[in-house]
């Protein structure tokens, strides 16, 4: 009897720490949630972040941070995309020289988000205006990232490139733009949260 009693508390205080661990995952949905509405892309931002909430919680700079880091994730996952298609045999020659150009500009734009990311870190230790001072090197390096993907994209602009080769360069610079836009936005919000 004394087995079936321990066994049930065990079984309940097990249900309370899963139930509050599942409220903070919800409340944390709620502020990705509510923070990305206010975003150029929305549901971009929700779907790349959400899996993220228990680390963001309700943490505008942490939610900064992890957007940047999904930027510079995606930024390098297309970057190696590209490198493998510039190993295609049978590339026309405009082709070629515009995935050489992209190769350079993601380049470009993996540093300067890993930059950026380092603004944001450098905060914790920032007094005063010393914040502000990071928070728009942040804002900075990702304008400058977002640029470095529309000039990759422009790279293919014309009909005489049209194909699978620009098409698939295309979605993974619009989804890395996109992401990078958001990341941009949320740099923004948290800007605002040290006015």
């Amino acid at each position: 009897m004394a087995s079936h009693s321990l066994t049930l508390l065990l079984l309940c205080l097990s249900l309370l720490c899963i139930s509050g661990k599942s409220d903070s995952v919800q409340a944390a949905t709620s502020f990705i949630r509510s923070r990305c509405r206010k975003t150029t892309f929305p549901a971009v931002c929700i779907q790349s972040l959400s899996n993220f909430a228990p680390s963001i919680q309700n943490n505008p700079k942490q939610l900064a941070q992890t957007a940047l880091s999904v930027s510079i994730t995606r930024a390098q996952s297309s970057r190696a995309f590209v490198t493998k298609l510039a190993k295609f045999k049978g590339l026309k020659r405009r082709e070629y020289a515009a995935i050489k150009d992209c190769l350079e500009e993601m380049a470009d734009s993996v540093d300067r988000l890993s930059s950026s990311l380092q603004e944001l870190k450098k905060m914790d230790r920032a007094r005063g205006e010393e914040i502000f001072w990071h928070i728009s090197n942040a804002q900075t390096w990702v304008s400058a990232s977002l640029t470095d993907d529309n000039t990759c994209m422009d790279g293919f602009a014309g009909r005489a490139l049209n194909g699978k080769i620009k098409s698939s360069v295309n979605a993974r610079m619009t989804n890395v733009a996109q992401v990078t836009s958001n990341a941009l936005a949320l740099i923004n919000q948290c800007a605002g949260n040290y006015k």
